[in-house]
């Protein structure tokens, strides 16, 4: 076999850098450029530096933004990873009831999120909802889920929790199911009981799954649009406009594109930090995993 030529591994590279560079990094530079002038797609653009930067700080949209959006991925999150932990647990058996109830779950996750949204407006409708009306005959109060800005983004929270923990749960299984038996025995041998054999070989064991499922849940919460697009249109009074709608607004709505292209631009850095958290809990994770000598035969 001839050796490998030096060029080779980039000339493999170039396909999907040229993609890459066509369709992600000329429209951030772009973008960053477009930051630096004042744009209302009607006029010719004028050079304002650094004004819409500014004016997003000063005008507080841009740290409500962050805000909101650090809410909704904090409790989308932690609520998806528990759940979809929880379901794994239970669920990681032989048998035709718990293979229906996986699929049951993951399904919601393949569903497009357009109708995800449409559903759920039916169900917390303040008035002919399935929620309310359940409350309603209980005797509990009810309130418009959507309509107050004190439950509104919680509730879409709520929406992406339930679509996504089909998600981790999937990942979760595939750990759990990546775990030698041996050890649960080697365990239950030595007097374990079932929290002690979780916490002491299944949960060290899943913390690379963990941080995949942790990372990712939380780079997709920080895109989500479709839900606050269809469910709330940002309101009410703000409440549910979140970073990508926010973008959304300013080009579409109010016809300020250097703003939006600024947001893009504070947008990407944010991604970006999510790119080092990632890799940090990778690293971190890949540290206080077990070695594979622990794991025993497969």
């Amino acid at each position: 076999m001839k050796p490998r030529g030096r060029l080779h591994p980039y000339l493999m590279l170039a396909p999907t850098g040229a993609l890459l560079a066509v369709f992600f990094l000329y429209p951030l530079a772009l973008a960053a450029y477009r930051s630096l002038f004042s744009w209302d797609l009607l006029t010719p653009p004028r050079y304002v530096g650094l004004a819409n930067y500014d004016a997003l700080l000063r005008s507080g949209e841009l740290g409500g933004a962050i805000v909101r959006t650090l809410v909704y991925a904090g409790v989308v999150v932690i609520a998806s990873m528990a759940i979809g932990l929880a379901l794994a647990v239970t669920l990681n058996r032989p048998g035709r009831v718990y293979a229906f109830v996986r699929g049951a779950v993951f399904s919601a996750y393949v569903v497009s999120w357009v109708a995800v949204a449409l559903l759920w407006m039916w169900i917390l409708d303040a008035d002919a909802g399935l929620l309310s009306t359940g409350l309603r005959a209980l005797g509990l109060p009810t309130t418009a889920w959507l309509g107050d800005p004190r439950t509104a983004l919680i509730a879409l929270a709520g929406v992406s929790v339930w679509k996504i923990t089909g998600y981790a749960m999937v990942v979760f299984l595939a750990g759990l199911q990546d775990i030698p038996r041996s050890l649960h025995e080697a365990a239950a041998l030595d007097g374990a009981g079932p929290w002690r054999r979780f916490v002491h070989v299944t949960w060290p064991l899943l913390r690379p799954s963990a941080a995949f499922v942790g990372t990712t849940s939380l780079i997709l919460s920080f895109q989500a649009f479709d839900v606050v697009r269809v469910m709330t249109q940002g309101g009410p009074v703000r409440s549910t406009t979140i970073f990508v709608y926010a973008i959304y607004e300013q080009v579409f709505m109010n016809l300020r594109v250097g703003r939006a292209s600024a947001l893009t631009v504070v947008f990407f850095t944010l991604l970006l930090a999510l790119t080092g958290v990632q890799l940090w809990a990778f690293r971190l994770a890949a540290k206080g995993t077990p070695g594979e000598a622990r794991r025993g035969p497969r």
